[in-house]
């Protein structure tokens, strides 16, 4: 039995341990952990981990630290079922009984149908885990500089080519889409990222899926629905994540693409969520999207631990979790960077977007407006601009202050500019 409970050992579940120790708590806290390792940093295993000669260790906390905070790692297992009637929940042969929990289980990442491409097929990685990072650096620097095929033109995928190609490979990208990336900053700004990749010399093909993946022992080639044969050595599945919702199933909690929270987090009495595996209403977008968000970003992940186990401890006093979505991504020598939202629900008005500074073909900063209401910012390659953005954004701005304040960075942007010209 422990006072708090966190199922997940990543960042989210990390947090929650750190958030009500630094708080003053001192009831028993327990971190349970499908892996064997300790909570580690997921970013750098499709970016400076396979780039580096060695992929280095993005360890959190080392165990010293973990036991100076008093929390009790059960590791190597994951959790297998919840009791929500006897606050219990199952890990191998263990039933661990919790006075709150925090449920941070995260997404697993999707593979192809066995149908498409053989499970234990040689040279095809899906990248979730360190483990997974390990072996994929292992695969990119094999003899005779392999051809590397991803599948899925998100932004892990995309990260994970732009390595592969800034090493020297022969890569090419394979999109089921008619434009990449367009759910996550829509159509105009899917095919302005996409260029970043042809700028590059890395092949996108889109709108076509992988009929077939061709090899014996291991991948040798993978055949397109149009009938595309691309000669591969390392396969890629990059298709995005599905919550890790699966032990759930028989708890009585409600699951839809995630596991379905208040406001406060809450799925239940004495039970909160964090991280991938949350759905949530976000206040601030409720308006935009008319329903509730499910995010995959770090920095949501980072604040919905603490939130969730600073309420699951004080239920009494549990508060709402509101925030500006913001994530980053890392493709050759570019830094994208987006805050806010980029579509809206079914039936109501499209989002728009506007670039405000510089243009598609290098440097920018793009708007998005829903109605008269600023929603969304994306910067590719101007790291001082987004989070400008973001606090209209968390202030609900209109689209006028928004255009404001675009004026005001291009006017400080060229005069920066003109000083440095006159030395």
């Amino acid at each position: 039995m422990a006072d708090l409970v966190v199922v997940g050992a990543s960042l989210a579940g990390l947090k929650a341990a750190e958030a009500v120790r630094g708080d003053g708590f001192e009831g028993s806290v327990a971190l349970i952990g499908a892996e064997e390792h300790l909570p580690y940093d997921r970013p750098p295993l499709s970016k400076e981990h396979l780039a580096n000669d060695e992929p280095g260790d993005s360890t959190y906390r080392e165990q010293e630290k973990l036991d100076e905070l008093g929390v009790e790692l059960v590791l190597g297992a994951p959790a297998t079922a919840l009791d929500l009637d006897a606050r219990t929940v199952t890990v191998g042969d263990q039933q661990i009984g919790y006075g709150g929990l925090v449920i941070a289980t995260g997404a697993d990442a999707r593979a192809l149908p066995a149908s498409v491409c053989a499970p234990d097929l040689a040279g095809v990685v899906t990248l979730r885990t360190r483990d997974d990072s390990a072996h994929l650096h292992r695969l990119l620097r094999a003899d005779g500089n392999p051809r590397v095929t991803v599948v899925g033109a998100g932004f892990i995928g995309s990260e994970i080519a732009a390595v592969a190609r800034k090493r020297g490979h022969e890569v090419t990208i394979v999109e089921a889409l008619p434009v990449p990336l367009v759910r996550g900053v829509g159509e105009r700004m899917g095919r302005a990222l996409t260029d970043i990749h042809e700028r590059h010399g890395t092949r996108v093909l889109t709108g076509v899926s992988v009929a077939e993946v061709r090899g014996t022992d291991a991948v040798e080639a993978v055949v397109l629905a149009d009938g595309t044969v691309i000669d591969t050595d390392v396969l890629v599945v990059g298709i995005g994540a599905a919550p890790n919702t699966g032990w759930l199933e028989s708890s009585g909690l409600t699951l839809s693409d995630g596991v379905v929270a208040d406001e406060t987090l809450a799925a239940a009495p004495g039970v909160y969520v964090a991280g991938d595996v949350a759905r949530w209403p976000n206040a601030l977008f409720d308006d935009v999207l008319g329903s509730s968000m499910r995010l995959e970003h770090w920095t949501s992940a980072s604040e919905q631990g603490a939130r969730a186990a600073r309420n699951a401890v004080d239920p009494s006093s549990a508060q709402p979790y509101t925030t500006v979505p913001y994530f980053w991504s890392d493709w050759y020598d570019s830094r994208i960077q987006f805050v806010g939202v980029s579509r809206s629900g079914e039936g109501l008005a499209d989002v728009e977007e506007e670039v405000v500074m510089g243009d598609e073909g290098g440097p920018f900063v793009a708007l998005y407006r829903f109605g008269d209401r600023l929603v969304g910012a994306l910067a590719v390659d101007k790291r001082a601009e987004v989070m400008q953005y973001r606090r209209l954004i968390m202030n609900k701005a209109s689209w006028d202050e928004g255009q404001e304040k675009a004026e005001e960075r291009r006017q400080r942007a060229a005069k920066k500019a003109a000083e440095a010209a006159a030395g």
